[in-house]
């Protein structure tokens, strides 16, 4: 007897559909799984002949002969176990050998027991279920709600074979589980800390705003104790909310990583990922024998902080030149090509030199010249052409520190400002491939950057004093597009190029102090 079940798996964070295939023989008995399976796969046949018989079901005692298709593809993790035992109990008659299940898919690892144990990647499974034209998903009952976020399809939670069982034969009914949409929403803005908590910095939370408006990675660049920290992890409570869309791809890839929280079915609040300095490349991008996302995908959609950026090795922050231009990661292995999302503001944090205090009104600093080069030069160019603002973080005075009174601005009031500025650049580029001012292009700045003639002569003075490249020239004009957009203005002005000047003044104070390699 032949039988076909349907289940799902992951390849990258996309789900693609499994057909598991199970042919029954009145022969000696034998178990034979094929399709290229994995370990975790293989190990299945004795998941499922033990769970079989504590669910209360005795396994036929027959020639089995499972079939995972497409057999070209390798089958990883245990997420079919649920549907190689319906296969099983299918041929066997233990599920109605004449039940249509071609719109069905289950998912779902067995314990010894008999109930279902989730898996990573529900939410891509799903995804592809509704898109193959499959009208019920069947998914362990902890990755159901996950799951249920997904339109065009019944989620059924599952808590164990005999429950799944008894509904399949229509002696039980599981009920299908809802998602409200309505509590996603709300907490879309929901965050613990606030701007209202950082103390003075005026200026760096205004470069802040702008890099939320636009879109801009900015560089934070400040002796110990100013701030960096603490502005870096708020940039998050200041930009758009989350759209739907957007979360489910968000969700997907922590869903994969098997980084999703325990409770939460869909991630409602733009990640924050602030990983250590002595990460691995391959930790950063993404990658391994089975490719996994890295950090700079589970930063997709929201905000990736490298505190202490010159400790970081250049091989690893290297790596970001790719993801932070393409917004994606392709990682190629012999099993095939791979592509994760890594759509992130970067955030960058530093001191001026090792010790910290280069520059410092009060504190002396302990470097020589030479360790202030070296110490900058452990950033590439090629990385810093990528950051459009650098900000200096003065130290804080006795007054802003013991300042209770409360004035500072709330992150909703700034959110509602860096929205409205958003809305009006997007107005602006209706129908085009940009999707902020940090994506525009050479074309792009001169289709939308527009600048008066105070503007221009202010840039150019500009140009030549601080010895702006063509890459420098492009991040100012971006910038004050940003900040035009702020005001509402379609035209940039004069101020608007002057303040963006300001966030490359850095160039001369720093970098202009010459590049030298680190030993």
């Amino acid at each position: 007897m032949l039988s076909q079940v349907f289940s799902a798996g992951i390849f990258g964070i996309d789900g693609y559909i499994v057909t598991v295939e199970a042919d029954a023989q009145p022969r000696l008995p034998n178990f034979e799984l094929v399709g290229l399976p994995d370990a975790a796969v293989k190990e299945a046949k004795d998941r499922v002949r033990t769970a079989c018989f504590n669910s209360g079901y005795r396994f036929p005692e027959m020639s089995f002969m499972l079939n995972l298709a497409p057999a070209d593809r390798k089958k990883e993790g245990s997420a079919y176990d649920v549907s190689i035992l319906l296969g099983i109990m299918k041929c066997a008659g233990i599920v109605k050998s004449d039940l249509d299940i071609s719109k069905k898919c289950f998912v779902g690892e067995l314990s010894l027991s008999g109930e279902l144990r989730e898996v990573r990647g529900v939410l891509s499974m799903c995804v592809a279920a509704r898109d193959a034209g499959f009208e019920e998903f069947y998914a362990p009952a902890k990755n159901a709600r996950e799951a249920a976020a997904v339109e065009g399809i019944r989620v059924y939670p599952v808590k164990d074979m005999r429950s799944l069982v008894a509904h399949l034969n229509a002696t039980e009914t599981i009920s299908p589980i809802e998602y409200d949409r309505d509590d996603f929403f709300s907490l879309t803005s929901n965050y613990s800390i606030d701007f209202s908590d950082v103390k003075g910095q005026a200026q760096a939370k205004r470069a802040m705003e702008i890099a939320a408006t636009g879109g801009h990675n900015i560089l934070l660049i400040g002796p110990p104790g100013t701030g960096k920290s603490v502005l870096a992890k708020r940039l998050p409570t200041i930009l758009p909310p989350l759209s739907f869309p957007e979360a489910i791809e968000t969700t997907k890839v922590h869903s994969v990583s098997g980084t999703l929280p325990d409770g939460v079915s869909l991630i409602s609040a733009r990640p924050f990922r602030s990983p250590h300095h002595t990460m691995s490349a391959v930790s950063l991008v993404g990658g391994g024998v089975n490719p996994m996302p890295g950090e700079v995908s589970l930063a997709d959609n929201g905000v990736l902080f490298l505190d202490e950026l010159p400790e970081f090795p250049k091989q690893v922050t290297d790596a970001l030149r790719q993801p932070l231009e393409d917004r994606k990661v392709t990682i190629t292995r012999a099993s095939g090509r791979v592509t994760f999302p890594c759509n992130f503001m970067l955030v960058g944090a530093m001191n001026p030199c090792r010790c910290g205090y280069f520059g410092h009104p009060t504190r002396k600093c302990t470097c020589k010249p030479i360790d202030v080069k070296r110490y900058i030069s452990r950033i590439s160019g090629p990385l810093l052409d990528r950051i459009d603002i650098q900000i200096e973080l003065p130290s804080l005075t006795y007054s802003e520190i013991s300042d209770d009174s409360g004035s500072s601005e709330r992150s909703e009031d700034i959110r509602k400002r860096v929205i409205a500025a958003r809305e009006f650049a997007q107005e602006r580029m209706k129908g085009d491939v940009y999707i902020n001012n940090a994506s525009l292009d050479p074309a792009g700045i001169r289709k939308y950057c527009k600048a008066d003639e105070m503007a221009m002569k202010l840039l150019h003075m500009a140009y030549d004093s601080m010895g702006l490249s063509a890459r420098g020239y492009d991040r100012i004009m971006r910038v004050a597009r940003t900040i035009a957009d702020l005001d509402r203005s379609e035209m940039i002005l004069a101020p608007h190029v002057a303040e963006a000047i300001q966030y490359r003044s850095l160039d001369k104070k720093y970098w202009g102090m010459g590049e030298e390699e680190e030993d």
